[in-house]
């Protein structure tokens, strides 16, 4: 299966993206933490158990899983295109010296590609280059990390850094500058392995683009809506250079954006609000209400037209999805106390494998039988450590191929 298509958050999942949780994770230390947006170190053998459990229950379930180092490395086939990557991915890490740039693009091209693609994953340790000297004062003072080139702990997140919407593909300029490399490892899995597949995919947004977007806050409500989270991490400006290009060039009508609050807690609309059947959502009831939600159109001379949306957001979503009635489920309930921790696991952050199939944190038990009482089947994993990364199964997953 070939190409993108992706009309839906709940049509029968066929094809996705998936990057297993590896040694990039064993770079963490209390130190990085905040540079590179971990609250915790996930145990790196159960966390891939774990991660190893989710795509099993993907594939019983007829899905087939792709992975970023197999993608990435079929892409980078080429020798120029190999060197070329090397030389851009090299510049986006902000090495302190050319000195030190020519040395890791050495270490790096003598490697086998998905060598190579497996260590600028991992990040490349001031130990792998035993023999570097420099006499650059920036090299000296940049000595206290262990770092030459930091690791991509944040990478089994694959919804970030791009989005397959329709039959197109979102790469995005990500909100901050440590995982602006996950999104040029798209960028060429994009360019080099799936634009030779299907030369027709188009793009809504670019690796390029000067406003941050990120895949965690859009999502595909059917064939004419798309949603977008206004949130900590995507911009005003982005969602509109988005909506532009998606509405002049698709069979979209509508871009609906949801005005979420910028904290940790909500880092993209898709943590407190998810899809789970045709006319049902779980969702964190803190941004219930009040809530600004907006519409997009297309208008002449390729610009768009926007306004706010009147009505609940039950109403919203009844108006513009045309259901008779739609059903909010509440993370972790009716309790606080609850909502607020389940929320905190990721709760909200399912992954719709088909309507009204989903695949959840075992660990939001209360969540997890809500869903259950409302007709959802509920498929969960364990997460003792993959949710130490502030990420569910969705923010785990690319959809490359929906069924419609």
């Amino acid at each position: 299966m070939t190409g993108i298509r992706n009309y839906s958050e709940v049509g029968r999942l066929k094809k996705v993206l998936l990057h297993c949780i590896g040694n990039e994770v064993e770079g963490l230390v209390p130190d990085n933490f905040s540079r590179l947006l971990f609250d915790d170190i996930p145990y790196l053998k159960v966390a891939r158990t774990e991660h190893d459990t989710f795509a099993e229950t993907l594939r019983q379930n007829g899905v087939e899983v792709v992975y970023y180092v197999d993608e990435l490395t079929a892409a980078l086939s080429d020798a120029e295109v190999r060197d070329k990557f090397l030389r851009e991915l090299i510049a986006e890490s902000r090495v302190s010296s050319q000195t030190l740039s020519s040395a890791l693009f050495e270490y790096l091209r003598a490697m086998p590609a998905a060598d190579m693609v497996r260590a600028v994953i991992a990040g490349v340790r001031r130990r792998d280059l035993p023999d570097f000297r420099s006499s650059h004062f920036a090299d000296f003072i940049s000595a206290s990390s262990p770092f030459y080139l930091d690791p991509m702990p944040n990478l089994y997140f694959t919804r970030d850094p791009g989005a397959c919407v329709g039959t197109g593909v979102s790469i995005h300029h990500m909100h901050t500058q440590t995982r602006r490399r996950e999104s040029l490892l798209l960028e060429y899995i994009y360019r080099y392995k799936w634009l030779p597949e299907a030369p027709d995919t188009p793009q809504w947004y670019d690796f390029n683009d000067p406003y941050s977007l990120e895949g965690g806050d859009v999502l595909v409500l059917d064939r004419e809506t798309v949603a977008v989270g206004l949130s900590q991490r995507t911009t005003a400006m982005a969602i509109e250079l988005f909506a532009r290009k998606l509405l002049m060039r698709s069979d979209f009508r509508r871009v609906v954006v949801f005005e979420i609050p910028k904290a940790r807690a909500f880092m993209h609309l898709d943590t407190v609000f998810t899809m789970v059947d045709r006319d049902k959502f779980v969702i964190h009831p803190e941004i219930e209400e009040p809530l600004r939600v907006f519409e997009m159109v297309p208008e002449r001379g390729g610009e768009v037209h926007f306004s706010a949306m009147a009505g609940t957001l039950a109403e919203v979503l009844r108006r513009v999805l045309r259901l008779g009635a739609v059903e909010l489920i509440r993370c972790g309930g009716d309790d606080p106390v609850t909502a607020q921790r389940e929320q905190w696991n990721d709760g909200s952050n399912t992954l719709a494998i088909a309507p009204g199939v989903v695949i959840t944190y075992e660990r939001n038990h209360v969540t997890n039988d809500l869903l259950r009482s409302r007709g959802i089947t509920v498929l969960p994993i364990p997460s003792s450590e993959l949710s130490r990364g502030r990420g569910g199964p969705r923010c785990m997953s690319c959809p490359l191929w929906r069924e419609d």
